[in-house]
């Protein structure tokens, strides 16, 4: 338990510092959850971490009467990363580095905070969390699902913020998914090589 809450803590704080230094001053979106909370911020100035915890009571609810060892494993990860991402808030912009730096950076550590979190199966929950509950009662992949989630937040971010900052946007999304897709990928095969008795 300790392991997996250190695991979200670190995790949490390296997502927070991506988002605030690298990804707010230029606009830039991610998808899923944080996407849809940080196009938020953009329009209306909310809060992205307290947008990320109000949009996903609805999904928190649905997974509680379902799946609860989904519910218990993901909660705790997304309440403390949400937090996390609105305390670091005052790190924006403290690095100034390019944007297409900056893009790159940012996704790295959202992608590595999301990856160490996976690694001790905790996560923070939101949009992933919601497709993984239509996956399990449709014949729809998961996969397929979050895609599709993730293509509706970026083609909104192209309403609101046009072509350039789309591009950067996917540098940033392709980032986070090479960084989470590495750990998760070095973590399967360090358990296939060191098999538990």
């Amino acid at each position: 338990m300790l392991a997996k809450m250190t695991a979200v803590f670190i995790g949490s704080f390296l997502m927070g510092i991506g988002i605030n230094v690298f990804i707010l001053p230029f606009h830039l979106l991610d998808g899923g959850m944080i996407g849809i909370g940080l196009l938020l911020k953009y329009v209306w100035g909310f809060k992205v971490g307290m947008t990320i915890i109000l949009l996903s009571i609805p999904i928190y609810f649905l997974v509680w009467k379902f799946d609860r060892s989904s519910f218990i494993n993901s909660i705790h990860g997304m309440l403390i990363s949400s937090f996390v991402i609105d305390l670091l808030l005052p790190l924006k912009g403290f690095i100034h580095l390019p944007v297409m730096e900056s893009a790159i950076t940012g996704g790295l550590l959202i992608g590595t905070g999301i990856g160490i979190m996976l690694r001790y199966e905790t996560s923070t929950g939101g949009t992933d969390l919601l497709a993984l509950f239509i996956s399990k009662r449709s014949s729809l992949n998961v996969g397929v699902i979050i895609f599709i989630i993730d293509a509706a937040v970026i083609l909104s971010g192209l309403y609101f913020m046009g072509k350039g900052m789309f591009f950067y946007s996917l540098i940033t999304i392709l980032s986070v998914a090479f960084a989470t897709s590495t750990l998760t990928l070095i973590h399967s095969i360090s358990i296939f090589l060191n098999p538990k008795p």
